[in-house]
């Protein structure tokens, strides 16, 4: 899953070079931060971190739509994982969604904008345990020798694609021709078997 939502941040950025300023109807974001767990998802998660991408298309000045991507990484919190009676777990989310955006003042240096969508929520967990593995290394003055590493076993490990929906909103600062840094806050519900995950991805970034 790294690996898919790498490879999205690299095609992200390869359409924003090529893009240049010449295709003002296209939009290209890109940025990170950190991702607080609420509700419910909030008693079970820690404080964790994103990353995110988008591109999208401006229709007019004041409205466009934007084809959002993102992982999330958040680690199980101390209670939890004592009551479940293992070490250690995290859970990773990368979302691929549909986004439309409006934006209230795209001409301004400061631009306010709301945004919303939804679509495709990739869920992962896992839980975990400190171990040690043996490996063989090199020196050049003691030559090979095995010796001990710590590392981490993976107990169980679960992952499921189940539809959610995303709604928020951010500012962006800069001029027209050269793209703005923005911050952007958004709450996301993830529509689980039996259960519901929500979390809001604070994001800081750059949009071409």
């Amino acid at each position: 899953m790294k690996k898919c939502a790498g490879v999205a941040f690299v095609g992200l950025l390869a359409v924003a070079i090529v893009s240049g300023q010449e295709l003002r109807k296209l939009s290209v974001a890109v940025g990170g931060g950190f991702t607080q767990p609420t509700g419910d998802t909030g008693h079970n998660l820690d404080l964790g971190w994103n990353i995110r991408g988008g591109v999208g298309y401006n229709f007019t000045p004041y409205v466009g739509a934007m084809v959002d991507v993102g992982f999330n990484r958040m680690g199980i919190s101390g209670p939890t994982l004592t009551d479940l009676g293992v070490p250690g777990g995290d859970v990773q989310i990368f979302t691929a969604t549909l986004d439309p955006i409006v934006h209230l003042n795209p001409r301004g240096r400061a631009d306010l904008y709301v945004t919303g969508g939804g679509g495709l929520y990739h869920w992962y967990q896992e839980f975990t345990a400190p171990s040690v593995a043996v490996v063989r290394v090199f020196n050049p003055f003691f030559g090979f020798f095995r010796t001990v590493i710590p590392t981490t076993d993976v107990l169980s490990s679960y992952s499921v694609n189940k539809p959610g929906v995303n709604i928020g909103g951010g500012i962006a600062f800069g001029g027209l021709r050269r793209g703005k840094f923005f911050a952007e806050a958004r709450w996301e519900h993830i529509y689980l078997t039996g259960s519901h995950a929500d979390f809001v991805p604070v994001t800081f970034g750059f949009r071409w």
